[in-house]
């Protein structure tokens, strides 16, 4: 090697040591995590907040919802915006529940196949205290049981329940109650299978469901497919006027 070969060789920088790099599939699987982890924590959120799943184990609330249905129901400032015909999922431990363990839940776990990840992630944990009714008297809703016609009257006013079991009754045990101040009175659509507020009458709080104690309103059926669809109002309990709480009622 010629001198002037010598001088350049010197004056040529080292190369650099090769940096440890992430390899392409390392790189993909920690895309996949952070985007699977930022799902749950959505999910989560969710859940907490806007919506909750719940599974249907009775036939309380048959023809509407029927044994193995699960619904969605919605969270969002459920308490001040109910109305008659509503369907609602509400905490009965005030109300509803047998202080010496009996259940009669609406909601619990039923983990299978496919649903298992729909059931634990968007449902919570047992409580056998959870309910599933429809709204049928608001705050000073004057409710009576029943009308010569033998129909139901809120308000002086008769309705139709075309929601109601076939060839069920719209009650009966008779009663005249008037719903009073952040309370609501709630009844199954299967009537004769239904132990709602007509089967508390007689304990504290005469059947009335605190507002504070409703979970959400239910919104949709999400499975099984065959029953899927969204939860309205019937238009028989829309228009019925209302009456503020302590008004005198005919």
């Amino acid at each position: 090697m010629s001198p002037a070969d010598q001088t350049a060789s010197a004056d040529t920088p080292a190369k650099p040591l090769p940096q440890a790099s992430v390899s392409d599939p390392q790189r993909s699987r920690l895309h996949w995590l952070v985007v699977v982890g930022a799902g749950l924590v959505l999910m989560l959120l969710i859940r907490g907040l806007v919506v909750q799943s719940f599974y249907i184990p009775s036939g309380s609330m048959e023809p509407t919802l029927a044994p193995a249905d699960r619904i969605m129901a919605n969270k969002i400032r459920v308490a001040s915006s109910l109305q008659r015909g509503d369907l609602v999922v509400f905490d009965g431990t005030h109300t509803f529940a047998d202080p010496h363990g009996g259940t009669g839940s609406e909601r619990r776990s039923a983990l299978d196949g496919a649903l298992d990840a729909v059931d634990s992630v968007l449902s919570v944990g047992l409580n056998e205290s959870d309910f599933v009714k429809r709204v049928v008297g608001v705050p000073g809703d004057h409710v009576v049981c029943c009308s010569p016609g033998g129909l139901l009257t809120i308000n002086d006013v008769a309705v139709e329940e075309p929601y109601l079991f076939p060839g069920d009754k719209p009650s009966e045990l008779t009663f005249d109650v008037t719903v009073p101040a952040e309370r609501i009175w709630v009844m199954g659509d299967h009537r004769s299978d239904s132990a709602d507020s007509r089967a508390h009458l007689g304990d504290p709080g005469a059947g009335m469901v605190r507002l504070d104690d409703v979970v959400g309103r239910a919104a949709v059926v999400y499975w099984p497919p065959s029953r899927a669809g969204t939860l309205t109002v019937p238009d028989s309990l829309k228009g019925i006027p209302n009456r503020t709480v302590g008004e005198r009622h005919k």
